[in-house]
């Protein structure tokens, strides 16, 4: 409700000016259908209002009502009014236009455009007697004002000036042909030896061009007069009529200056360029109203056009201290704008402590509102010490100038209006306008700042326990490892060598089955030594420090192949190398113990009778579920494949899906040491398989696998 309130007022002007408009159109149209009556009804004082004066034509006249309803027409909304506004407006300009046209092609002694009409209404020996018919200046501003009225209908973003330097024009014209009429100086209401403007068409146009000019202040409110028109009026009209009877015209050009200046009070920072323009035309219309004395004839030009510079210049003058001073005051709007709109809270204060300015922001961060605030002292929104060391702080300032604050942002505390003390960062900023001194601050409350730090404080400080425990469990892991498998170590050798030497000195004297199980105690010794020997290189892959350098892949597979040469003959095995391997930054001995797993069970666990191992690398990878990676080895067999349920536990320790052709020789911790290295080189390793077809193992150095299910 209240923005509509705000939009309410803000159109109360506009409807003003449009009432205006509209009732000063009804006054014409009244005026004209009053003028045409007293020629339909030979009224000869309603056509010429004094004896002896010039009467108002009968074109004038109907001029007058066309005029008036184009103008009352042309500030409604509706389709028909704008219509009727187009139609009304083009005649009377059409009817000012023939008659322009008539003056200059025939000349004065012919009213034909005026009689074309007259004569089917009017008596001939009425006309006759009347005689005279629209003069020229009247015929110019029914021209130019009704044209204004059309570009405006017709094109309304460009047209307001024009219409307001058309009123301007306009009001001109009408008030010398009054001047001409009170200071009974001819020159002023009839322009040559044409016929004259009558005295109530001088008052209609000016009435004509005042409501052109509220029409104009419609079409743009914003650039609406702040002062009554009839204060710059005065001033036209009291130049001319002191520059009629003036030498030289100096006194007038004294007038004229007021008259530029009165455009300060005007919204629109055009109007003293329009109001210099009226000004010169007066100047002009002043120097050929009279008759001049051939001496001083040149003198009176000389003295004219400096008036008329001086003028401008003024106007210059006055146009750009307007435009410096919109700016300016945009530019206050704005920052006023911004100053309310920011999140952080604003404080002006001055020299004293007092403050000026108090933003929404600080309203809701302090709990007081701008009226508890503005012209009390900063200090109401400080706790101790702050409050009270304050006011020694400006003082110290003022004495010596040091900035101590100034220019800085610090971490300090506020108060709020219920007494809470919540902590905030304070910047103050030092603003100079002549010699006063304005300080800015601009306050941002910390509070859930402060308490994430104090968070995360703790937080870091249960991480440092926590790491320690873990190193501690470590170390402690270490040495249950280290001990585990000494302690284990002793007996298993003792049961191996026992059993050994028992098959040695007493094998014929027990039966097959006593030296079958002895052989097996023998094995299952060995098989437990590897386990513990496994555990405990697992324990210690996790923590050893990697002996990273830049190494050939090529080189790692080819040192591997070579190495299980034996058991690829054995096999009828084959490795090959698809396209060039990279370099990369590894440690080589953990990556080579990568490669010869993954060989190794590719080779043990097939159904082939000619195993084939496929060894390469990608630069982009799209798995078959929509993974993708980069920078990936693999390495590919054609062996029985692995289920997909069984994917992930065949990477688990001691686990193996089944025993390979010489199952002895392994614990099922390879796959286990091959995720683990990967895992120290910030790799990841995956598989895709299929039954009765082959396993592709897949693996990264140094980055994860990036937008799983990315194809989705």
């Amino acid at each position: 409700m209240q923005d509509q309130g705000n939009v309410d007022l803000q159109d109360q002007p506009r409807r003003h000016y449009r009432a205006f408009a509209i009732a000063v159109g009804c006054l014409m149209f009244l005026l004209g259908v009053t003028a045409l009556a007293g020629w339909l009804l030979q009224v000869e004082i309603v056509i010429s209002l004094v004896p002896g004066f010039p009467s108002m034509a009968f074109n004038t006249a109907l001029c007058f009502v066309l005029s008036g309803m184009g103008l009352a027409a042309s500030t409604l909304a509706a389709r028909r009014f704008r219509a009727t506004a187009t139609i009304t407006a083009g005649l009377a300009a059409a009817i000012a236009a023939a008659r322009l046209v008539e003056i200059v092609t025939i000349g004065r002694t012919f009213h034909n455009v005026d009689v074309l009409i007259t004569r089917f209404l009017v008596p001939p020996d009425f006309i006759a007697k009347i005689g005279g018919g629209m003069g020229p200046n009247t015929a110019l501003v029914f021209l130019i004002a009704n044209l204004s009225v059309l570009l405006s209908l017709h094109a309304e973003k460009k047209s307001q000036v024009v219409q307001e330097l058309t009123s301007y024009v306009v009001i001109t014209l009408g008030m010398i042909a009054l001047a001409g009429y009170v200071t009974d100086a001819e020159q002023g209401y009839r322009w040559g030896p044409y016929a004259a403007m009558a005295l109530h068409t001088a008052i209609g146009i000016v009435i004509f061009g005042s409501g052109l000019l509220a029409r104009s202040w419609w079409m743009q409110p914003a650039n609406r007069a702040q002062i009554p028109l009839w204060i710059p009026a005065a001033v036209c009209f009291t130049g001319l009529l002191v520059d009629l009877y003036t030498p030289l015209g100096v006194a007038n050009g004294i007038l004229y200056v007021p008259l530029v200046l009165t455009a300060l009070w005007f919204g629109n920072r055009n109007a003293p360029l329009f109001f210099a323009f009226a000004c010169t035309v007066l100047l002009m219309l002043g120097f050929f109203a009279v008759r001049h004395n051939e001496a001083a004839f040149w003198q009176e030009i000389a003295n004219r056009t400096i008036t008329a510079a001086t003028l401008w210049l003024i106007a210059l003058l006055v146009y750009y201290f307007m435009r410096n001073t919109h700016y300016l005051e945009g530019e206050r709007v704005r920052f006023g704008a911004l100053v309310r709109g920011t999140p952080d809270a604003v404080v002006v204060i001055d020299e004293r402590g007092t403050i000026k300015n108090f933003n929404p922001a600080a309203e809701s961060m302090f709990g007081y509102s701008l009226q508890e605030t503005i012209g009390r002292n900063i200090k109401m929104l400080m706790p101790e010490p702050y409050h009270s060391e304050h006011d020694g702080y400006l003082a110290h300032y003022r004495q010596t100038g040091e900035e101590r604050i100034i220019g800085t942002t610090r971490m300090v505390s506020g108060r709020r209006k219920n007494g809470i003390v919540f902590p905030i960062d304070l910047s103050i900023s030092a603003v100079v306008t002549g010699h006063t001194k304005t300080f800015v601050g601009i306050v941002r409350d910390i509070s859930e700042r402060v308490r994430q730090e104090e968070r995360m404080k703790t937080t870091l400080s249960q991480l440092e326990a926590y790491t320690a425990e873990l190193e501690r469990s470590n170390h402690d892991l270490d040495e249950f490892a280290y001990i585990a498998s000494h302690d284990l170590k002793e007996p298993l050798r003792g049961l191996h060598n026992h059993s050994r030497f028992l098959l040695e000195d007493y094998e014929d004297k027990l039966d097959e089955d006593g030296v079958r199980r002895l052989n097996r105690l023998v094995r299952l010794s060995q098989r437990m030594e590897k386990l513990v020997n496994d555990l405990l290189y697992f324990s210690r892959l996790g923590r050893q420090q990697l002996a990273v350098k830049r190494t050939d892949i090529g080189l790692i597979v080819k040192d591997v192949v070579a190495t299980m040469e034996l058991l690829l003959e054995e096999r009828h095995a084959k490795v090959i190398i698809d396209g060039r391997l990279p370099e990369v930054v590894c440690d080589a001995p953990r990556l080579t113990e990568v490669f010869r797993n993954l060989i190794t069970n590719a080779i043990k666990y097939t159904d082939k009778p000619a195993p084939l191992v496929s060894i390469g690398y990608l630069d982009r990878f799209l798995g078959k579920d929509g993974t993708v990676a980069r920078n990936v080895f693999f390495v590919k067999d054609n062996g029985k494949g692995i289920p997909q349920e069984f994917h992930e536990d065949i990477f688990r320790i001691f686990k193996r899906l089944e025993k390979s052709q010489d199952s002895d020789d392994g614990t099922g911790a390879g796959l286990t040491f091959v995720r683990k290295i990967i895992a120290r080189h910030n790799g990841d390793i995956w598989l895709e398989s299929e039954v009765g077809t082959g396993t592709t193992f897949y693996f990264t150095l140094g980055k994860k696998r990036e937008g799983q299910n990315a194809a989705a």
